[in-house]
């Protein structure tokens, strides 16, 4: 398990470090959908924590490609903590933005 000492940043503001972020992004969106997050397409700072959009296969399908992806975005606070989350897209795993 972390300690508090090697998930915090070296600018001893109290924040947890960008790597942990991402983690606790990914892990703790998990363990409220029930579902494993595919990846973390984007992490932000933010004054008061971080934001972060999590992939995740909402509806498998043979093959893959036609499986059904949503973004979500999730706000943690400066601790790493989630304090919101929504989902903001759904799309098809092969659709390619433009």
């Amino acid at each position: 398990m972390a300690t508090t000492e090697n998930t915090r940043s070296d600018h001893g503001n109290g924040r947890v470090d960008v790597s942990t972020a991402m983690r606790n992004a990914a892990e703790q969106l998990a363990a409220l959908l029930q579902r494993e997050p595919d990846s973390v397409s984007s992490l932000n700072a933010t004054d008061d924590g971080w934001t972060a959009h999590v992939e995740v296969v909402e509806i498998e399908k043979i093959p893959d490609t036609m499986s059904v992806m949503a973004s979500y975005r999730v706000r943690l606070d400066g601790q790493g903590q989630l304090v919101g989350y929504e989902r903001i897209r759904r799309y098809s795993r092969g659709q390619v933005d433009r």
